[in-house]
């Protein structure tokens, strides 16, 4: 059985960090792609990154770059998600969630999907 659980999320303040976990179990990173989605209240379900084993690159939306850093240990089967200089914008429920094959910023092509951790910003 495939099974994607998330972990570290949170209440911060503004300017702060947080490292979030995903940890896969039923299937190896190696042929998949791993993304971090997140969805705020009202709001369509958007990537915020991913890492795609399959041509070893990582992706990262705009509204992230510089702030967020995805990695993955692939001995551990756990992807992280450190982010850096919290935004009051960055409130959501964050997801992971995998797909067999290389990277998609559609949510709809991720077959796997944890079940969420929130994400809250203060200002």
């Amino acid at each position: 059985e495939v099974q994607l659980v998330e972990s570290g999320g949170g209440l911060v303040q503004a300017g702060g960090s947080l490292r979030l976990s995903c940890a896969a179990s039923g299937f190896t990173f190696d042929d998949y792609a791993i993304g971090w989605f997140r969805q705020a209240p009202g709001k369509e379900r958007e990537e915020v990154s991913c890492i795609s084993e399959s041509d070893g690159l990582t992706y990262y939306a705009d509204s992230v770059k510089g702030r967020f850093t995805m990695s993955s240990d692939n001995a551990k089967n756990t992807v992280y998600l450190q982010m850096n200089s919290l935004k009051p914008e960055d409130t959501a429920v964050y997801y992971c969630a995998g797909r067999e094959g290389p990277y998609s910023d559609y949510a709809w092509r991720y077959e796997y999907w944890g079940q969420g951790t929130q994400v809250t910003v203060s200002s």
